[in-house]
């Protein structure tokens, strides 16, 4: 048979087609839709280069440089200086500054978790359990100056803790005048005020729990305390495990109670690193040395919290 097909047919046939550029939806192509979203994020990245990145360089480099906080031509670079001097003989960054510091966050997450756990699971059993975490949450939304003067005041050898004391035919003690008292007495404070946002976790964490296992345990004849540590517990391990780091993480950067109630006293008994820092900038000048001491704060942070992390995954958790 002829082929009858004309040679123009014949090469257009063979003739490779042009692959017409990939658009979305709307016919717009997809850089000029990349570049659309960038300009929606904009925003948001002027704002964390404005307020996280340029600071966060500002401090690295007087970390690294003497300045007394006014002009900046007056930055002298020292290099590690700062960071040498803060574990030279004879400095208490590291005792008693450090160890207080890890003292006070190990206190307050010791507290606050076991007082968190007992008040939340006595909230569940009872009425009107949105009018007890109420009560419970008033510490949080209170300012931090108002807390520590109230527990500064009940301190006092004169104050509600001693009346207590000598009611009960104890002798007063000296709250936060004794270098010995001084910091579980700050702790106790901060765990007393932290202990409302616990609760609200826990008792969602609660919530979740079905009630088929503890009617499963009921019938097995299982006590209360068999319940709490046998299904109680286990169950709200992601929730206390999220009350743990966020407890950790905040009591290793506070120090505004600390400033109100003892002002890091008496000595250095209180002192904490935020302290420090705080001290070091605005009450000595020395800006490179508390930039250096929160860089070493970031690191002590960034250490426990990976740490945290990994036992928290090997358990078998995820957070």
């Amino acid at each position: 048979m002829v082929n009858t097909l004309a040679p123009e047919t014949t090469e257009r046939a063979h003739r490779p087609r042009s692959v017409a550029p990939a658009v979305d939806g709307r016919g717009w192509p997809r850089r000029r839709q990349a570049v659309v979203a960038y300009l929606f994020l904009a925003p948001t990245l002027l704002f964390f280069a404005v307020f996280l990145i340029l600071p966060l360089g500002f401090a690295l480099l007087l970390s690294m440089s003497r300045w007394a906080g006014f002009d900046l031509g007056d930055i002298d670079p020292v290099g590690l200086d700062n960071f040498t001097g803060l574990f030279a003989d004879g400095s208490t960054f590291l005792a008693p500054i450090l160890t207080n510091t890890l003292l006070f966050a190990l206190g307050t997450v010791a507290l606050a978790l076991a007082g968190s756990v007992l008040v939340a699971t006595c909230i569940d059993k009872l009425r009107f359990q949105g009018l007890w975490r109420t009560l419970y949450f008033l510490p949080i939304v209170t300012t931090v100056v108002a807390v520590g003067n109230v527990w500064k005041y009940m301190y006092e050898p004169g104050g509600l803790v001693n009346g207590v004391l000598n009611a009960l035919g104890l002798g007063s003690v000296a709250f936060l005048q004794d270098p010995d008292t001084a910091l579980p007495s700050v702790v106790i404070v901060q765990a007393w005020a932290s202990v409302g946002s616990a609760i609200l976790v826990l008792t969602a964490g609660l919530k979740s729990i079905p009630e088929s296992y503890y009617e499963a345990a009921a019938l097995d004849g299982a006590g209360p305390v068999t319940v709490f540590w046998r299904i109680t517990v286990p169950l709200l391990r992601p929730s206390l495990l999220f009350v743990c780091i966020t407890q950790f993480l905040t009591g290793l950067q506070s120090f505004a109670l600390i400033i109100v109630m003892t002002k890091g006293g008496p000595g250095d008994a209180t002192n904490v690193a935020a302290l420090e820092m705080y001290r070091q900038a605005f009450s000595y000048g020395d800006w490179g040395t508390a930039s250096a001491a929160a860089f070493v704060l970031f690191v002590v942070v960034l250490m426990v919290t990976l740490v945290q992390l990994w036992f928290f995954r090997r358990k078998g958790e995820d957070v």
